[in-house]
C-alpha cells in the first residue's frame, strides 16, 4: 500500500486492509467450498422474509422471473467484479486488492473511491436500521405468538415496537465497544446457522400449510389494489426487496482474498458465485412460491411475524429467536467498518486531541481489563441511537427494505462495470462496451423504479 492511502477495514475480518504487491502477507487456505459457504452466509438474510410478501405483489409469473432476474444481475456483476481482484491482469497481476475499496482506487483514482465510499457507509447504515425494525417484530412476534397460544388466534395480542427497538439498540450499544467483535470467527458460524434455521422454518411451514389446506392459493397477476398506480407502487417495492436479498458484492473480493491458489483466484471465485447463487435463488424461489401458495392474497409483509402462522407456538419462537441472534451479530458486521473509517479519519485529523486518541483502561472485579476511548463511546453509541431512533420514526419492513434493495445499482453494477473496462482495456464503443453500459443502464432504470415506488410507499405508510 502507498503511504498516505486510505484504508478500509474488511467487513470478514481477519486480513490486512489495503493492497498488496505479494502473496504472503496472510496464510490463504480457502477453495471453492468455503466460498460458496460465505456466499451463502453472505446473501442470505433477513431479505428472506420478504420473498413471499414479492412474489404476492407480482403474481406466479412476475414473482419468480423477478427473482431469477436479480440472480442472473448478481451472477454477471460477481463475474466482472471477480477480475478485478488482481491487477493489472487479472490472473496474474501481483498486486491484489483485499476489499472493494481497494479495487475502486486502484482502478478508478481516489475521486471515485470517495464517491464509492459514501454510498458504502449509507448502504452499512441503512443496514443496520433494517437490522432493527426486523429483530424488533421478531421480539414482538415471540411475545404475541405466546399471546395467541394461551389467549386464543382471536385475542388482540396488540404489542409496539418502540421497547423493542430500544433493547436491540441497548444490546447494540454494549456490542459495539467490544474490541474486534468483526474478527470473532464464530460470529459467521453462528449467524450461518441461525439463517438456515429460521429460512428453513420459513419454507417448510408454508409447505406445510399447503399441503395441509390441499391447494395452493395466488393467481398470476397477483394481489389485486384498487388503482393501477397502487399496483405499480408495490410491485416497485417488491423489486426493490428482492435486490435487497440478492447482493454481495461489498465483501465479494474479501471473499476471493481467502482463496488459495493455483487455479487463479477469479476462476474459483466465478464458479462458487455462479453455484452459490443457483442454491441461493432455489432456497428463495422454494421459500417465496410456498410462502404465497399458502396464503395468496393475504401473505404477510414478513413470513414469520405477519402470523400466517400460529403454530406450532414453540417452532414460530424459535425462528424468531434465530433471527434476533443473527441480526445482533449481523448489526455489528455491517456496522463495523463505518465505526473504522469515521475513527480513523478523525484519529488523523486531530492527532494531538486527547478525546480521539487517548485511551483508558477500565478494570471491572470478575472481567478481563477494558481499554476505553472517549471518541469510541460517544460516537459508537450515537450511531446506535440514531440507527434505533431512524427506525422508531419509520418501522416499515418491506419499504425500507425496497429502499436498502434500490440503492444496490452503484456497488453491484456501476462501478464493477466501469473497473472491468479499465481492467480488461476496453475501448468505448466497442460491442462489449456498448452491451455492458446497456446492462448498467437497464438496472439503474430498475432501481430507480423500485426507489421511487419503496419511498412513496414509505410516506404513504408514515402519513396513513
Amino acid at each position: 500500500m502507498r503511504e498516505g492511502e486510505d484504508q478500509q477495514t474488511p467487513l470478514l475480518g481477519g486480513s490486512p486492509p489495503s493492497s498488496s504487491v505479494a502473496d504472503g502477507y496472510n496464510k490463504r487456505s480457502g477453495t471453492f467450498w468455503t466460498s460458496i459457504a460465505h456466499i451463502i452466509t453472505a446473501v442470505i438474510g433477513s431479505g428472506v422474509l420478504s420473498l413471499a410478501w414479492c412474489v404476492a405483489q407480482m403474481g406466479w409469473i412476475g414473482g419468480p422471473l423477478a427473482m431469477l432476474m436479480f440472480a442472473g444481475i448478481t451472477v454477471i456483476s460477481s463475474n466482472l467484479l471477480c477480475d478485478c481482484y488482481r491487477s493489472p491482469d487479472s490472473e496474474t497481476g501481483l498486486i491484489r486488492n483485499a476489499t472493494y475499496m481497494d479495487a475502486v482506487r486502484l482502478n478508478l483514482g481516489r475521486n471515485s473511491r470517495w464517491v464509492c465510499g459514501v454510498f458504502q457507509q449509507v448502504s452499512l447504515y441503512g443496514t443496520g436500521i433494517a437490522y432493527t425494525i426486523t429483530s424488533s417484530l421478531s421480539m414482538r412476534a415471540i411475545q404475541r405468538s405466546n399471546c395467541f397460544h394461551k389467549e386464543g388466534h382471536q385475542a388482540p395480542c396488540a404489542y409496539g415496537d418502540n421497547f423493542y427497538m430500544l433493547l436491540f439498540g441497548g444490546i447494540q450499544i454494549v456490542c459495539s465497544q467490544i474490541p474486534n467483535f468483526h474478527d470473532m470467527e464464530w460470529l459467521s458460524i453462528v449467524a450461518a446457522i441461525m439463517s438456515f434455521s429460521y429460512s428453513s422454518i420459513g419454507l417448510a411451514l408454508g409447505l406445510a400449510k399447503v399441503i395441509g389446506s390441499g391447494r395452493i392459493k395466488g393467481s398470476i397477476s397477483g394481489v389485486s389494489e384498487a388503482t393501477a398506480i397502487q399496483k405499480v407502487w408495490k410491485v416497485s417495492q417488491a423489486l426493490g426487496d428482492i435486490a435487497f436479498a440478492y447482493p454481495y458484492s461489498i465483501v465479494l473480493l474479501e471473499i476471493q482474498d481467502t482463496l488459495k491458489s493455483p487455479p487463479p483466484e477469479n476462476q474459483t471465485m466465478k464458479k462458487a458465485s455462479r453455484s452459490a447463487i443457483i442454491i441461493t435463488t432455489f432456497f428463495y424461489l422454494c421459500c417465496g412460491c410456498f410462502g404465497y401458495a399458502a396464503f395468496g392474497s393475504d401473505t404477510p409483509g414478513n413470513l414469520l411475524t405477519g402470523f400466517g402462522f400460529y403454530e406450532p407456538f414453540w417452532l414460530i419462537d424459535f425462528a424468531n429467536a434465530c433471527i434476533v441472534l443473527h441480526l445482533v451479530g449481523g448489526y455489528q458486521v455491517y456496522s463495523q467498518p463505518v465505526f473504522a473509517f469515521v475513527e480513523k479519519w478523525l484519529s488523523e485529523k486531530f492527532p494531538n486531541s486527547g478525546f480521539v486518541n487517548t485511551s483508558y483502561t477500565i478494570k471491572i472485579p470478575s472481567l478481563p481489563a477494558h481499554r476505553m476511548n472517549l471518541l469510541r463511546l460517544c460516537f459508537r453509541t450515537a450511531y446506535v441511537v440514531s440507527t434505533t431512533g431512524i427506525a422508531m420514526v419509520f418501522p416499515y419492513f418491506n419499504q425500507v427494505l425496497g429502499i436498502l434493495g434500490a440503492l444496490f445499482w452503484p456497488l453491484s453494477i456501476y462501478f464493477p462495470v466501469e473497473m472491468y473496462f479499465v481492467q480488461k482495456k476496453i475501448p468505448a464503443w466497442t460491442r462489449q462496451w456498448v452491451i455492458l453500459q446497456f446492462f448498467s443502464f437497464a438496472c439503474f432504470i430498475v432501481t430507480l423504479v423500485a426507489l421511487v415506488g419503496s419511498v412513496e410507499g414509505l410516506i404513504s405508510e408514515k402519513l396513513s
